[in-house]
């Protein structure tokens, strides 16, 4: 598939976040799966379980979906992309980023117009945006930037934008009246007492 083709036929809908802090991480992949999402990254600040990740994408592959892992370059290999911080990013040969990752996509956490600017010259397939809302899950998140900070972001860049911080099905229509592409979502699937009908009600609510 190529970049083009990435970025308009998949980057879209619910983007779910699945994080080993908030437990079984195959257990989550399997309730967004089965949720009908087809979108996941996977985190953890413990570093990329490799055995977990080719589990990962078997399940993924299966559902059609696909798996993006969180800050491990030596773990792209095994995924369909890598979503990188800007801490993440400051480590990294910027000039070689591109290169290395070939056609896996490669998305980058922007805090703000300049830095979502300058991922859009590295060759960022799209951007994560936020917090959009108040959030607990990144202590470092600082103020939320609202929905008219994630559009002004969407009409700057000619690429996918994926909002982050706080979304929950009760938001959900404000984040897409932003123009974002992508609502990327934590505990609002990860702590509800039933994660794939919390995945469903995300993903129809995207929808309406």
């Amino acid at each position: 598939m190529s970049r083009g083709l990435v970025t308009t036929c998949v980057l879209s809908g619910i983007y779910a976040i699945v994080d080993a802090a908030e437990g079984d991480v195959l257990a989550q992949v399997d309730d967004v799966l089965a949720g009908g999402i087809r979108l996941l990254q996977y985190r953890s600040k413990a570093g990329i379980d490799r055995r977990i990740l080719a589990e990962a994408r078997i399940r993924t592959r299966a559902a059609g979906a696909l798996v993006i892992v969180n800050d491990d370059l030596s773990a792209v290999v095994d995924a369909d992309g890598i979503h990188v911080g800007q801490e993440d990013l400051a480590l990294l040969d910027t000039t070689q980023l591109r290169a290395q990752l070939g056609g896996k996509i490669l998305g980058i956490s922007c805090p703000d117009l300049t830095s979502a600017r300058a991922a859009m010259l590295l060759g960022a397939d799209y951007v994560g945006v936020g917090a959009m809302f108040a959030t607990s899950t990144k202590a470092d998140a600082g103020a939320p930037i609202g929905a008219e900070g994630v559009r002004r972001v969407v009409a700057a860049l000619d690429l996918p934008v994926a909002a982050i911080g706080g979304i929950t099905a009760s938001n959900i229509r404000e984040v897409r009246s932003t123009g974002a592409a992508m609502a990327a979502v934590i505990t609002a699937i990860s702590r509800a007492p039933d994660r794939r009908a919390a995945a469903r009600e995300l993903v129809a609510a995207w929808a309406r």
